[in-house]
């Protein structure tokens, strides 16, 4: 082929933005202060700021239980924990500077778990809130409970009636499994 066959020789550099959407989110440790933890999450937020990082949406930490005990060597120790604050700050960042970033970021003494996400744009669009959807669940269900609590026995009869057929089900299936 001839150079002049050749588009791609031809073509225009294209601009590419280097800068990648990412999301930090962590756990602090219980151990910390209530107080002291609006101040851990700002010394975070100042690594960020010094990598180069512009935010563009945050959720401050709160305390949480977790789902399972995390289990953190601290001192030569291995110390469990049930709880944590959690939180989350959502950044631009050129890509050369995450590595650096995630680490030192990870080496806080205070940070118990956390991890880096590359945003989707899906991801961009639309933030999850974490706290605020708890709040509005338990908001549900104290308000369920209020309400329902006449209709507790009309409930339990049906419960009863789900478990059943869901036995005979189960029967059904471990017939068919076992022939």
């Amino acid at each position: 082929m001839s150079e002049k066959e050749m588009p791609a020789a031809e073509a225009a550099p294209v601009e590419v933005s280097e800068a990648n959407h990412y999301e930090f989110a962590f756990h602090v440790l219980p151990t910390v202060a209530e107080g002291e933890v609006a101040s851990v999450f700002t010394t975070l937020k100042a690594h960020i700021t010094k990598a180069g990082g512009e935010f563009t949406t945050e959720e401050a930490p709160a305390r949480v239980d977790l789902a399972y005990e995390i289990v953190k060597p601290i001192d030569g120790k291995n110390r469990k924990f049930n709880s944590a604050y959690f939180g989350w700050v959502r950044f631009t960042l050129s890509s050369a500077a995450v590595a650096d970033l995630t680490e030192e970021l990870e080496s806080m003494p205070s940070i118990l778990r956390s991890i880096m996400i590359k945003l989707t744009r899906a991801e961009e669009a639309e933030p999850f809130f974490y706290h605020e959807a708890m709040a509005s669940d338990k908001k549900i269900v104290e308000m369920g409970d209020a309400d329902d609590s006449d209709d507790d026995s009309d409930d339990s009869d049906e419960d009863d009636a789900d478990e059943e057929v869901s036995e005979e089900e189960l029967e059904d299936s471990l017939e068919k499994i076992t022939k």
